[in-house]
């Protein structure tokens, strides 16, 4: 995954203590690696670098977020929660 295609994209973690919670890409690392975030439990500020194989990839992006982050604008947190609930992921976020 070393291309930012991916950048948007609605994960579901499937390893570790995050396991069973939907997160955003918000960046790729290397192939390996990519940074997610929830809004709540990893914040913008301080996404999670997380394996690839750890993540189920879904079909949903977030065209908002991902056109925010390409073009250098602040993507906030509450943007992110509200993405996530609005679409019926998280409905504990």
């Amino acid at each position: 995954m070393q291309d930012n295609s991916e950048i948007g994209r609605v994960v579901y973690s499937k390893a570790g203590r995050d396991a069973g919670r939907y997160y955003i890409i918000t960046s790729v690392f290397n192939e390996e690696y990519v940074y997610i975030c929830d809004g709540t439990l990893r914040k913008i500020e301080n996404p999670k670098k997380k394996k690839v194989k750890h993540l189920n990839l879904t079909d949903k992006y977030t065209d908002e977020i991902r056109n925010d982050i390409f073009s250098g604008l602040k993507v906030s947190n509450s943007q992110i929660k509200k993405f996530l609930r609005s679409e019926d992921i998280n409905k504990e976020v």
